[in-house]
C-alpha cells in the first residue's frame, strides 16, 4: 500500500528507464488524421484529467478511510505491548501523562507535516512523494542526507524490532499449548530462532511484492488485527483487575528492592527503567517517517492536507484511547511485575485459547506493518540504482511472469536478491539482540526527536515564512528542544539497558 511512485519504472527502452502511461489506453477519443478540432482537444484534456493527477501519474484513489487505515496500522503495532511495563517504570501518576504529551506532540507535528506535502502553495505546490523529498524540496542543502540517513537507520531498526515481536507472539502460541497439553509439568522453555526464521521466510514473500497499491486490503487486515489483540489485551486486563479486586501499583512506579527477571530494582535501574519508558512511549507513536508516503495515495480535491490532518487526528485519538487503556489496565493487573510484553505476560492462565488468538493477530499485524514501514527502503535503494546503472538489464528489466489467480508478476533480478538480503539482515540482527524492550526503547529515542519533531518543525518554518524570535518561532523551537531532550534521555537509559542484558546474554542459545 504505497504510492506508485516507489515502484521500479515499469518499462524499459533502448536502456533507458522510463515511466510511462500508455494515454490511447484511457482516452477513447476519436481523431481523424489531419484533423484538429478544440472538441477533440476539450475530450483529450478532459479524458487526460480524469486519468491522471496534476503530475502526470495515474488518479490516486486513496480516502480519508484507507489512510486512517494506514495509519493506525502503522501506529499500533508492537509498541503498544509493552506499555503496560512504561507505565509500570513512571506510576499512576507520570504514566498516563507522559503518554497523552507524546500523543498531543505527534499531533501537532504531524499536522504540520502534512502541509509539507506539496512546496509552496499547499494546494497547487509541487508534489513531494517521500519524507525525503519534503526535505530537499524545502530545506535542502546537508540537511537532506542527515534526514535521509536518520530515516532509513529508523526503518531498518523497526524492521527489527517487529521480527522480535512477531518471535515472542509465536513462541507465546506454542508455549501456551504446550503447558496445557502437558497439564503443568513442562515448564516449556525453547528458543525464539526458528520463530525468527519463519517470520523472516514470510516476509521475503511480502517483500517481492512491487506496488502495495494492489493488495491495499493489507492495512486493512492489519488495522483489524491490531484492533483485535489490543481489546483482547484490554480485556484479560480488566478481568485481571476484576479477579484481584483492586487495582496494583503505585502512584510513582516500580518499587526499589522489587524483584524482577533482570533482578532487583536498585536506583540507579529505577531511574534506567524510567527513562527506558520514555522511549518505548515514542517508539509507539513513530509513523511520521512514513506519513508523506501516506498522503501520497490521497486523492483530491479536497486538498490532501486536509483529508490527511482528519485522518492522522482520528487515527492518533483512537490509538490513544487504546493505549491508555492497554497500559493503564495492564499496570492495574500486575503492578511492579508488568511484563515487558503484555499478552505474553499473562502467563498461561485460562482462556489461553483468546491469549492464542491475540497473539495470532499479533503475528498477521506485523507481517503487513514490515512491509509499510520496510517500502520506503525498498524504494529507495532501487530509485538509486536505477538512475546509477540505467542500462544494466540486472538492475532495470523486469520479466513478466503468469501467475494463476494473479495475474502477471513483473519480476526483477535486483529486487528479488537486494529485498531478500533486507528481510535476511534484519533477522539476523534480530536473533544476535533479542532484546525486546530495549531494542523498542532505542528506536523510539533515535527516531522520534529528529524525524517526528525537528524536520517536521523546520519545514514548517520554512514554509510558511515564519520569522526569527516571532513568538511562533519561539514556541516551535522551544517545543523543537525539549522533545531532543527526552529522546537524550530515553536513549541513555535504553543503552543501559541493553548493557544489563548482555552480561547474562549467549548469542543464539537464548531461551524463554
Amino acid at each position: 500500500m504505497l504510492p506508485r511512485s516507489r515502484t521500479l519504472p515499469s518499462r524499459i527502452h533502448q536502456g533507458i528507464v522510463e515511466e510511462r502511461h500508455d494515454v490511447r489506453h484511457y482516452l477513447q477519443v476519436e481523431v481523424r488524421p489531419n484533423t484538429q478540432t478544440d472538441t477533440g482537444t476539450m475530450n483529450i484534456e478532459s479524458n487526460y484529467s480524469k486519468c491522471f493527477d496534476d503530475d502526470g501519474r495515474l488518479k490516486r484513489t486513496g480516502t480519508f478511510w484507507t489512510a486512517t487505515s494506514h495509519i493506525i496500522t502503522a501506529v499500533i503495532g508492537s509498541g503498544v505491548l509493552s506499555l503496560a511495563w512504561a507505565v509500570a517504570q513512571l506510576g499512576w501518576v507520570a504514566g498516563p501523562v507522559v503518554m497523552f504529551l507524546f500523543a498531543v506532540v505527534n499531533l501537532y507535528t504531524s499536522n504540520l507535516l502534512t502541509q509539507c506535502y506539496r512546496t509552496g502553495d499547499s494546494v497547487t505546490g509541487h508534489r513531494n512523494y517521500t519524507y525525503m523529498e519534503a526535505v530537499k524540496s524545502i530545506l535542502g542543502g546537508k540537511k537532506v542526507k542527515l534526514c535521509g540517513i536518520i530515516q532509513y537507520v529508523n526503518l531498518f531498526g523497526i524492521a527489527i524490532g517487529y521480527t522480535i515481536a512477531a518471535s515472542v507472539s509465536m513462541m507465546a502460541i506454542k508455549r501456551s499449548n504446550c503447558y496445557h497439553s502437558s497439564h503443568g509439568k513442562d515448564p516449556c522453555h525453547m528458543s525464539s530462532n526458528g520463530y525468527m526464521i519463519t517470520f523472516g521466510v514470510a516476509e521475503v514473500i511480502f517483500s517481492q511484492i512491487p506496488d502495495f497499491d494492489e493488495v491495499w486490503w493489507l492495512s486493512i487486515v492489519a488495522a483489524i488485527m491490531s484492533f483485535t489483540y489490543s481489546s483482547v489485551g484490554l480485556g484479560l486486563g480488566v478481568a485481571k483487575v476484576a479477579e484481584n479486586k483492586t487495582f496494583e501499583g503505585s502512584m510513582m512506579g516500580i518499587s526499589i528492592g522489587t524483584v524482577t527477571q533482570a533482578g532487583t530494582v536498585t536506583n540507579t535501574q529505577k531511574i534506567w527503567r524510567s527513562l527506558q519508558a520514555l522511549g518505548a512511549m515514542a517508539f509507539a507513536y513513530s509513523f511520521s517517517v512514513i506519513l508523506i508516503e501516506i498522503q501520497d495515495t490521497i486523492k483530491s480535491p479536497p486538498a490532501e492536507h486536509k483529508t490527511m490532518r482528519k485522518a492522522t487526528t482520528l487515527s492518533i485519538a483512537v490509538t490513544t484511547v487504546f493505549y491508555l487503556l492497554c497500559g493503564c489496565m495492564g499496570y492495574a493487573a500486575f503492578g511492579d511485575n508488568a511484563p515487558g510484553n503484555l499478552l505474553t505476560g499473562f502467563g498461561f492462565y485460562n482462556p489461553y485459547w483468546l491469549l492464542d488468538i491475540a497473539n495470532f493477530a499479533i503475528v498477521v499485524h506485523l507481517i503487513g506493518a514490515y512491509q509499510v514501514f520496510s517500502q520506503p527502503l525498498f524504494a529507495f535503494v532501487e530509485k538509486w540504482c536505477a538512475r546509477k546503472w540505467p542500462k544494466n538489464d540486472f538492475v532495470t528489466a523486469e520479466y513478466e511472469i503468469p501467475i494463476p489467480f494473479y495475474g502477471v508478476y513483473r519480476l526483477n533480478f535486483f529486487r528479488l536478491i537486494w529485498r531478500t538480503i533486507f528481510v535476511l539482515l534484519t533477522t539476523l540482527i534480530a536473533m544476535l539482540m533479542p532484546f525486546f524492550n530495549d531494542v523498542v526503547g532505542i528506536i523510539g529515542a533515535f527516531g522520534f526527536w529528529p524525524l517526528t519533531v525537528y524536520f517536521p518543525i523546520d519545514m514548517y518554518i520554512s514554509q510558511k515564512k515564519i520569522g526569527r524570535w516571532t513568538s511562533r518561532w519561539i514556541g516551535l523551537q522551544t517545543l523543537s528542544f525539549s522533545c531532543l531532550i527526552i529522546s537524550l534521555l530515553a536513549a541513555i537509559g535504553s543503552m543501559a539497558g541493553v548493557v544489563l542484558d548482555l552480561k547474562t546474554y549467549k548469542p543464539f542459545k537464548t531461551s524463554y
